[in-house]
C-alpha cells in the first residue's frame, strides 16, 4: 500500500481535486482508499440512533454494519490521537491511500494552492512537496498542474509512486 498526501490550507481546493483524482485512479483499475484528518471534533453518528446511544453509554468502539457498508467509530476517551501510521494499519489492502491533511507530516505531498489565498506555500520549505496543483505559474522545477486537472495529477501519482499496472479484472 503506497501513500501520497494532498496537502494545503483550508479552502485551497484539496477535496475538490481529490474528487477528480479518485475516479481517474479507479477507472484505471487501481483500488484507492482515503484518510482525511480533521482538526476539530466531528461526529459521523446521528444523535438518538442506537449506535450514538451505545457510544454515549461508554462503549469504546461501535461498529454499524449492513449489506452495503460498515463503519466503526472509536472513542479515544482521553487517549492521544493515533499516529498516521497507526491509522493506516486499519485499512484493507489497496493500491494507494490518498491522505488529505497532515500537511506537516513527512511524506510525499502534492500541494494544493490558490493564488488569491492569503496563505503561504508549503514549498520550498517543505522538501516533501513533490508537485503542486495551483491556479498560477510558480517559479519552481516541481511538476505543476492546474487545480482542475485531476487526470494529470492521477497520472503523476501512478508514475511517482511506481504503481504496478493493475491486473485485468474479469467483467461479470
Amino acid at each position: 500500500m503506497k501513500t501520497i498526501a494532498i496537502a494545503g490550507y483550508s479552502g485551497s481546493g484539496k477535496t475538490t481535486l481529490i474528487e477528480k483524482i479518485i475516479p481517474c485512479l479507479v477507472n484505471a483499475g487501481y483500488k484507492v482508499s482515503l484518510i482525511k484528518h480533521a482538526h476539530h471534533e466531528f461526529d459521523i453518528d446521528q444523535p438518538g440512533k442506537d449506535s450514538w446511544r451505545h457510544r454515549h453509554a461508554g462503549a469504546t468502539e461501535v461498529m454499524v454494519s449492513s449489506s452495503n457498508r460498515w463503519a466503526m467509530m472509536h472513542e479515544l476517551r482521553g487517549m492521544s490521537e493515533p499516529t498516521l501510521d497507526e491509522q493506516l494499519a486499519h485499512f484493507a489492502p489497496c493500491d494507494v491511500v490518498i491522505v488529505e491533511g497532515w500537511k506537516y507530516h513527512a511524506m510525499p505531498k502534492i500541494e494544493v494552492h490558490r493564488k488569491l489565498s492569503d496563505k503561504p506555500l508549503l514549498f520550498p520549505d517543505d522538501l516533501n512537496v513533490v508537485a503542486i496543483a495551483t491556479d498560477e505559474n510558480l517559479a519552481t522545477k516541481l511538476p505543476q498542474f492546474h487545480l482542475d486537472d485531476g487526470a494529470r495529477v492521477a497520472e503523476f501519482i501512478i508514475t511517482y509512486l511506481g504503481l504496478r499496472q493493475p491486473a485485468i479484472r474479469a467483467v461479470k
